[in-house]
């Protein structure tokens, strides 16, 4: 009895820094690539002759593909893997295959055709390869946090870290991306390719790098193998879909998803087109809101949490999203350095719905470990079909000058670019914080960190 007790303590018991640093740096390599691939996928596709539809097509095939594999990978690791092992599987994957979706059409060498549909095809295939090791490892970390600790402070206080190394991964493309699009700026489709082949290259090498830090300093959670070991048993889809807590967190990760995603994909167009900046523009820009989005990240991780807090946090992000799209929709090409401050607000909001929202999960999960690999998988697929049908729509309405767009497609007056950065992500905001008000969290025991990340 003294033993199980004392391992009950030890569970609840708040996670050190270095424990929640370690697991932090473990999705650096999605983070990076992922950033990549919503900034500059479609600018890239766009810039080498495809046209918006075809690129749309390409985007759609990896959100698929990603959709399907984290159901389908969060079902094998509740019933048989180890989340290091997911998770290593999926990061060597990535790691081949995502400089594949940014350089050359390789089969098109091969069969000797560049045609708009062989070149459609061929990025199809490796955006799919590339979105199901991405998967794989995606929802072996996220899932990995509720089996590392059952105390919820800690499970957020790892939730925020992770998101506080999204922002470094998403800093660390762009400033690469500033060398490439400064230093670099021929503009023929071989020199396009070119400048992406080396921004997916360095970004694959610095991915690789933080995801060893987390392979020496994570072991595998402890909290899975001792629930096998017990033979409990595994808890059906059934069990969560009776849950409407279940589909009030799945919504608002949706929604949330919707926010960042959509946006982060249209902000390059919008700051080139329709504000006319440089092209420096395109990491300057997105480089602002990422600082932003990691200090309120680290900031967010010196708190205690409770469900009260939680909604409290993502109802703020959520109304600073609403009066940054607004201003999105509408702001002149002649006020076009304002942007610069909407950044900051949008990197603050980014961060305080990401850090909520994903942590709404680990409050559904509680101690339920034997099916917690499920629910993310279920939420993200849910999130990646949906983020990509909402791509495809706007970027079939997207052409590459905003001219065109006005005069083709009347409905979209303001361009699918405005509304993909203003409208889309204000409407979901406002939805999620519905939700979020509606939802009826269980309420936690509030433990402190052990050890502050900041001194």
């Amino acid at each position: 009895m003294t033993g199980a007790s004392t391992d009950d303590d030890s569970c609840t018991r708040a996670v050190g820094r270095c424990a929640v640093l370690y697991y932090g740096v473990g999705h650096m390599l999605n983070d990076i690539t992922s950033a990549c691939w919503f900034t500059y996928l479609l600018v890239f596709m766009t810039d080498i002759g495809l046209s918006p539809r075809d690129a749309a097509i390409v985007m759609l095939s990896g959100q698929i593909a990603d959709g399907f594999m984290t159901v389908f990978s969060g079902e094998l690791i509740d019933r048989y893997g180890s989340f290091k092992l997911w998770h290593a599987a999926g990061s060597l994957l990535v790691a081949a295959s995502f400089s594949s979706v940014f350089g050359g059409c390789m089969p098109c060498k091969v069969i000797g055709s560049y045609s708009s549909s062989a070149q459609t095809i061929s990025y199809s295939v490796f955006a799919a390869i590339f979105n199901i090791g991405w998967a794989a490892t995606q929802i072996s970390h996220m899932s990995m946090v509720n089996c590392i600790t059952l105390n919820s402070t800690s499970r957020v206080v790892m939730t925020s870290c992770r998101n506080a190394i999204t922002m470094v991964a998403n800093l660390s493309l762009y400033a690469v991306a500033f060398v490439v699009f400064k230093f670099n700026t021929r503009r023929s489709i071989i020199e396009v390719e070119y400048q992406y082949r080396w921004i997916a290259y360095s970004s694959i090498f610095i991915g690789c790098c933080f995801v060893g830090i987390f392979y020496l300093g994570t072991a595998e959670p402890r909290l899975k193998r001792g629930a096998g070991e017990k033979g409990y048993a595994r808890i059906s889809w059934t069990y969560w879909f009776r849950k409407l807590l279940y589909h009030q967190v799945a919504l608002v990760y949706v929604l949330t998803r919707l926010v960042t995603n959509v946006s982060q994909a249209f902000l390059a167009f919008y700051v080139v087109n329709e504000l006319n900046m440089d092209q420096s523009s395109k990491a300057v820009v997105p480089a602002v809101i990422y600082v932003c989005s990691f200090v309120t990240s680290i900031i967010l991780q010196e708190m205690a949490w409770s469900s009260h807090r939680l909604k409290v946090a993502y109802s703020a992000g959520g109304l600073l999203w609403m009066i940054s799209g607004v201003v999105v929709l509408f702001l002149p090409s002649s006020m076009k350095y304002f942007m610069y401050l909407i950044s900051v607000v949008i990197g603050v909001a980014n961060a305080l719905m990401m850090v909520s929202g994903m942590s709404m999960q680990s409050f559904l999960v509680g101690g339920d470990l034997n099916g917690c690999a499920f629910v993310y998988g279920s939420l993200s697929f849910l999130d990646k079909i949906i983020c990509g049908i909402a791509l495809t729509v706007l970027e079939s309405y997207q052409s590459s000058t905003p001219d065109e767009v006005h005069k083709d497609n009347p409905i979209f007056a303001l361009s699918a670019t405005r509304y993909g950065l203003g409208l889309v992500p204000s409407v979901s905001a406002l939805a999620g914080i519905l939700v979020t008000l509606s939802m009826n969290l269980p309420e936690t025991t509030i433990t402190p960190l052990l050890a502050p990340l900041l001194e």
